[in-house]
This record gives structure tokens, C-alpha cells and sequence, in this order.
């Protein structure tokens, strides 16, 4: 995201577990309900499988592991958020979506220096909004990884 000071991000939000994350609203092309993945041999562990998105093979990725959290147990209140980065449609799997953000670029901070390598990686920012913390995803951080692990 190239955004100066003055700028609004518009964000998606959503929940794993007790945290809140976010992720830019123009990479996500859909929100849809939980659906169970065919797994794929020799995926990384965090990659539940696959799905069908009319008529699109959609790898869906289970954000609390990719996270290095717990693995989630989906049930039907879990959503499948589809993003796409360049041209790889992926569906995170997340508890729920829970807001919509608009916040100045300049509100969003660096991640803490104490934070893991990884989660430095996959953490673009922290957000301090309305007594809480939230998190922004490096997209691409997520992505370059996969590919490099399925090899």
C-alpha cells in the first residue's frame, strides 16, 4: 500500500481468536460463508485445501495457522474472505469479518521491533482505533511464502 500522510485506507477487518486483523479493501473480491476444502498432498499446513468458486479452484488458507496461532476448527459461522494479490485469488480463513475501517495512512504504525521476524514480515502495521489494536496483513508477504513452500 503507497499512501501519503493525508491519505484514507479503506480496510476490511476481521477476527481469529481474541485478535483483530485487517486487510485493504480493494484486495478482497468477496466474503462467503465457510465451505469444507478438499485437501491437496504436499500443501504447506496453514493451506486447507481447495474449493470451488464457480468453477475457479480457490486454495483457501487458514489464517490462524499462517499466523503461527491455533489451527481453526471451521464451523458455519466461519467466513472465507476472497483477496486477490497480482494475479492469485485466495480465500483466507478467518472467525468473522468485523468492520469496515476508513483510517488516515498516518495513524497506522510500524509493528514493535520485539515482534518475531515472521510476524514483522506479515505485519505491515498496527492500527490503534477506538480502544483497539488491529492489525494489517502484508498480502504479499503471505503469497511469496506459499509458492516457495509447495515447491
Amino acid at each position: 500500500m503507497r499512501v501519503s500522510g493525508n491519505d484514507m485506507c479503506e480496510l476490511i477487518a476481521f477476527t481469529i481468536g481474541e485478535q483483530e486483523f485487517c486487510v485493504e479493501v480493494m484486495a478482497v473480491r468477496e466474503i462467503r460463508g465457510w465451505t469444507p476444502a478438499t485437501p491437496l498432498p504436499h500443501s504447506p499446513g496453514y493451506v486447507r485445501g481447495v474449493i470451488n468458486l464457480r468453477g475457479v479452484v480457490l486454495p483457501v488458507m487458514d489464517m490462524s495457522l499462517r499466523l503461527g496461532m491455533e489451527p481453526t476448527d471451521p464451523s458455519q459461522r466461519h467466513v472465507i474472505i476472497v483477496i486477490q494479490v497480482g494475479g492469485q485469488l485466495v480465500g483466507l480463513l478467518v472467525d468473522a469479518v468485523s468492520d469496515i475501517l476508513m483510517v488516515p495512512a498516518a495513524s497506522i504504525q510500524p509493528p514493535p521491533d520485539m515482534s518475531k521476524e515472521m510476524d514483522r514480515d506479515f505485519v505491515q502495521g498496527i492500527i490503534p482505533i477506538e480502544g483497539r489494536m488491529v492489525c494489517l496483513i502484508q498480502l504479499n508477504a503471505l503469497f511469496g511464502t506459499i509458492e516457495s513452500e509447495a515447491a
